[in-house]
């Protein structure tokens, strides 16, 4: 059981270190135009200390985290070239000891999207079931 928790432990310490170098990596300009916005829409998630589905909601709270950041990340990965990617890595290894970046601005983005979620709800079922 030990065995398990160090290989997630690992993985985790891994996908920390990929994230920054992917934070580095986009502003690289040998990196194409729709790479660097979809890594840049991973890391803004990624560092946003708002989650789009909130820890609280039992079971699906976590997906984000075990689901969407890797899978936003390894795509993001494909994407960018090699070289790139291992100069981030080594820059990246450095910030993490410095401290980790917090994305403000994705976190309001994040809070504009679960309250225009609210009010499209609230809209559409007054709208449905006539309560306004």
């Amino acid at each position: 059981m030990k065995e398990f928790f160090d290989t997630w432990k690992q993985k985790a310490r891994q996908l920390k270190v990929e994230v920054h170098a992917l934070y580095l990596a986009y502003q690289d300009p040998r990196v194409s135009w729709a790479a660097r916005i979809f890594t840049a829409c991973v890391v803004a998630y990624a560092f946003s200390p708002i989650d789009l589905i909130p820890d609280f909601i039992p079971v699906i709270g976590y997906l984000d985290d075990l689901i969407l950041i890797p899978l936003g990340v390894k795509i993001a990965l494909s994407m960018i070239p090699a070289e790139v990617m291992t100069e981030s890595r080594m820059q990246a290894q450095e910030m993490i000891r410095q401290g980790k970046p917090v994305n403000w601005v994705a976190a309001v983005l994040i809070v504009l999207i679960w309250v225009l979620l609210v009010v499209y709800t609230v809209n559409f079922l007054g709208r449905t079931f006539n309560l306004f």
